[in-house]
C-alpha cells in the first residue's frame, strides 16, 4: 500500500483485502527475537477469537505496523476470572517506520479501547534487557509490576 495521505493515522480491523501488507510487515533483524511476526499474532488471534482484538496501524494508507490487544482474559489462568486484564499482547512496527510516533498511537489507541469497554487498566509485556523495548514502555507511564509472564516482565498503565 502507498501513502495518499500521510499523517492520518488510524486502526483498521484486518480484512482479505489488507490481509497480504499486514503479513509482509517486517520489524528491523534485530527485533525479531524480542517479538512473534504477524502470521503467529494471526493463528493467535484466530484460535482467542473471544479475547483477541487484532488491528493494522495506518499512516493514510501505507501499513506502518501491526498491534493486537488482548481484552479480559484470565492472567492467572486458572480458570477462576479472579484476575481479568486487557492490554497490549503485540506490537509489530515496520522497520522503516520505527521512531516516529506510530508505537505511542498504538497503545494509546489500545488505552482507548480498554477504557471504552470500562477498564481502567493497561497491561503488557517486554523482554527485559539492553536490546529490548523496555525504555519506551516506562516512557509512556508503564510501570513493573514485580511479575513475569514466561521469561517477559509484566507492565501496568493506570488508565484514569
Amino acid at each position: 500500500m502507498t501513502t495518499s495521505t500521510p499523517g492520518l493515522l488510524r486502526l483498521e480491523p484486518l480484512t482479505p483485502d489488507n490481509l497480504d501488507a499486514a503479513l509482509a510487515l517486517r520489524v528491523r533483524p534485530d527485533q525479531e527475537h524480542l517479538v512473534a511476526p504477524v502470521a503467529k499474532s494471526l493463528a493467535e488471534a484466530y484460535v482467542h477469537p473471544e479475547t483477541a482484538w487484532p488491528r493494522l496501524i495506518l499512516d493514510g494508507d501505507r501499513v506502518v505496523g501491526f498491534l493486537m490487544a488482548f481484552l479480559d482474559i484470565d492472567f492467572a489462568g486458572d480458570g477462576s476470572g479472579s484476575d481479568l486484564r486487557s492490554g497490549l499482547w503485540r506490537l509489530n512496527i515496520a522497520a522503516d517506520a520505527q521512531a516516529r510516533g506510530y508505537g505511542r498511537f498504538a497503545v494509546e489507541a489500545v488505552a482507548t479501547e480498554i477504557r471504552r469497554r470500562g477498564g481502567t487498566t493497561l497491561t503488557t509485556t517486554w523482554h527485559p534487557g539492553p536490546d529490548g523495548p523496555e525504555a519506551f514502555y516506562l516512557a509512556l507511564g508503564f510501570r513493573p509490576t514485580g511479575e513475569l509472564s514466561g521469561d517477559q516482565t509484566v507492565g501496568v498503565l493506570d488508565l484514569h
